[in-house]
């Protein structure tokens, strides 16, 4: 049982790269392992440039008449909000692409894999996820990974999505290590690069 565990495991074992992604707003954390695990590269990306960074959540909200009394905000017309949040979805396609294509040209070995956090299930339309507060709370990072996603499946590479809340539990299991070691192995690559 034990060796026919150990062969799935092996096989299973993506043949290049794996690429971990952490997004925050518009930009994303690009962190990739050989398949032993090495640490190949790490990097900070922008998806979009000169646009709003969260238009579901700021001017969609702004749209439906949420936080007008905040002086941040800036009246908006729905379809103004709308019309915007395509506009960051184009560009954080196209940044997508682009911060993909930049990594696997400047990465040794052949990238197979990428790993992004889920997305949770959100209205099926531009105008209800603006119009319901919790779904516009959550449809901008939804964008940005979905942007990724999508861009690396054009690409060939195998797709997982990880749950954030899981994902130390779940990386300790597969390296047969304690969730803690796991948690401080990650913490000093993030801080030292290694």
């Amino acid at each position: 049982m034990a060796e026919r565990a150990k062969r799935q495991r092996r096989t299973s074992e993506p043949s290049g790269a794996v690429v971990g992604v952490t997004e925050h707003g518009n930009s994303a954390v690009l962190v990739t392992l050989s398949p032993t695990g090495a640490l190949v590269d790490r990097r900070r990306v922008d998806l979009t440039h000169d646009l709003p960074t969260h238009p579901y959540h700021h001017e969609g909200s702004w749209a439906v008449g949420r936080y007008l009394d905040s002086p941040w905000a800036r009246p908006t017309k729905l379809a103004d909000a709308i019309a915007l949040v395509a506009r960051v979805r184009d560009a954080a396609a196209r940044g997508a692409s682009e911060v993909l294509e930049a990594l696997s040209a400047s990465v040794p070995i052949p990238i197979a894999k990428i790993a992004i956090r889920i997305c949770p299930p959100l209205p099926p339309t531009t105008e209800e996820r603006i119009t319901d507060m919790r779904a516009s709370n959550v449809a901008d990072s939804v964008m940005y990974r979905e942007a990724l996603a999508t861009a690396a499946a054009a690409r060939g590479w195998a797709l997982s999505w990880y749950d954030r809340e899981r994902v130390f539990g779940d990386a300790a299991a597969a390296l047969a290590a304690e969730a803690n070691d796991a948690r401080a192995a990650f913490d000093r690559a993030r801080i030292t690069g290694k």
